[in-house]
């Protein structure tokens, strides 16, 4: 799931060179409102979710139009207020709605049937698994088309995309709300797995993990986001493991202290990566294989020498 969540996300970051830091808000939107109104309306999942796609993809419509107002780090400073303004408004929980800090489960009776309990795991599974296909194949449809080619030229050079005729706004808009969508319908995915909406998928930190996870697959890639999302879920979890580990424990204090904190662990994982390999995990084939290149052209040099 989260590998499609950061396919969707670097829409903008990677394809149009838009830097949100709010991207959260639309995830969690689609989490919430599908949440409340099967519990405050009644309604079965199905319309539920339907409603809060449609509620994603209106907020994103409506913030994005007045975030893009705004370039560069301006826009990605409104994008954080909105996000931070979002995750205030579900913390005060108010009229109980939102059910605050504690966060809210969602009723086993609106739910599909074939979705609760144990033995339906492996449903959940190829809902996530179709989730991940669908995001992928929408973003490479929209890169392959007119308005893909004209994303790439924004990210390049704006002020050329407009001297040719065109009006950036309304694409960047138009990748804005896309992306929004795509986080919308995977905050319906996510309620499905978790079985309820946590205020934790609020925060901006949510929308700085999907930043770390298209940057360490490869942002503006393929396959890179997918990876990214892929990789840096298994880490989280494989990291805190370790950092509770027995080994962890018996250092010394000075290695004790920060070894045994799973976003230390995380995050210097991180920045090795981003050192290492810039441009991502997807890129480390093609380092590969320059470097190859390159011993061998050195080879031959040294033999015709």
């Amino acid at each position: 799931m989260f590998g499609g969540l950061a396919t969707g996300y670097d829409l903008l970051l990677g394809r149009t060179g838009l830097l949100s830091f709010g991207h959260a808000l639309y995830f969690a939107t689609g989490t919430y409102v599908t949440d409340v109104l099967m519990l405050r309306a009644g309604l079965p999942f199905a319309a539920a979710a339907v409603l809060g796609l449609a509620a994603g993809v209106l907020l994103a419509a409506v913030l994005g139009s007045v975030s893009l107002r705004v370039t560069g780090i301006g826009f990605s400073m409104v994008t954080l207020a909105f996000a931070q303004a979002g995750s205030i408004l579900v913390t005060r929980d108010p009229g109980g709605a939102t059910g605050g800090e504690e966060g809210l489960a969602a009723p086993a009776d609106r739910m599909p049937a074939a979705l609760i309990g144990i033995g339906h795991t492996a449903d959940l599974y190829w809902i996530a698994l179709a989730y991940v296909v669908l995001t992928f194949a929408v973003v490479q449809w929209l890169l392959r088309s007119p308005i893909g080619r004209v994303w790439e030229g924004i990210k390049e050079n704006e002020l050329r995309v407009e001297v040719l005729g065109l009006r950036p706004h309304g694409f960047k808009l138009a990748a804005f709300v896309l992306s929004g969508a795509l986080a919308a319908l995977g905050g319906v995915v996510y309620l499905l797995l978790t079985g309820g909406a946590t205020p934790q998928t609020t925060t901006s930190d949510f929308t700085l993990s999907l930043l770390v996870m298209v940057v360490l697959g490869g942002s503006g890639s393929r396959w890179g986001p997918l990876l990214g999302g892929v990789l840096y879920t298994w880490a989280d979890q494989r990291l805190g493991d370790l950092a509770n580990s027995t080994g962890v424990a018996g250092l010394p204090a000075v290695l004790r202290v920060p070894l045994s904190q799973p976003l230390f662990l995380l995050g210097a994982l991180f920045v090795v990566i981003v050192f290492a390999l810039p441009g991502g995990v997807v890129r480390l084939p093609d380092r590969i294989r320059s470097a190859r290149r390159r011993r061998g052209g050195r080879r031959t040099e040294a033999a015709t020498g």
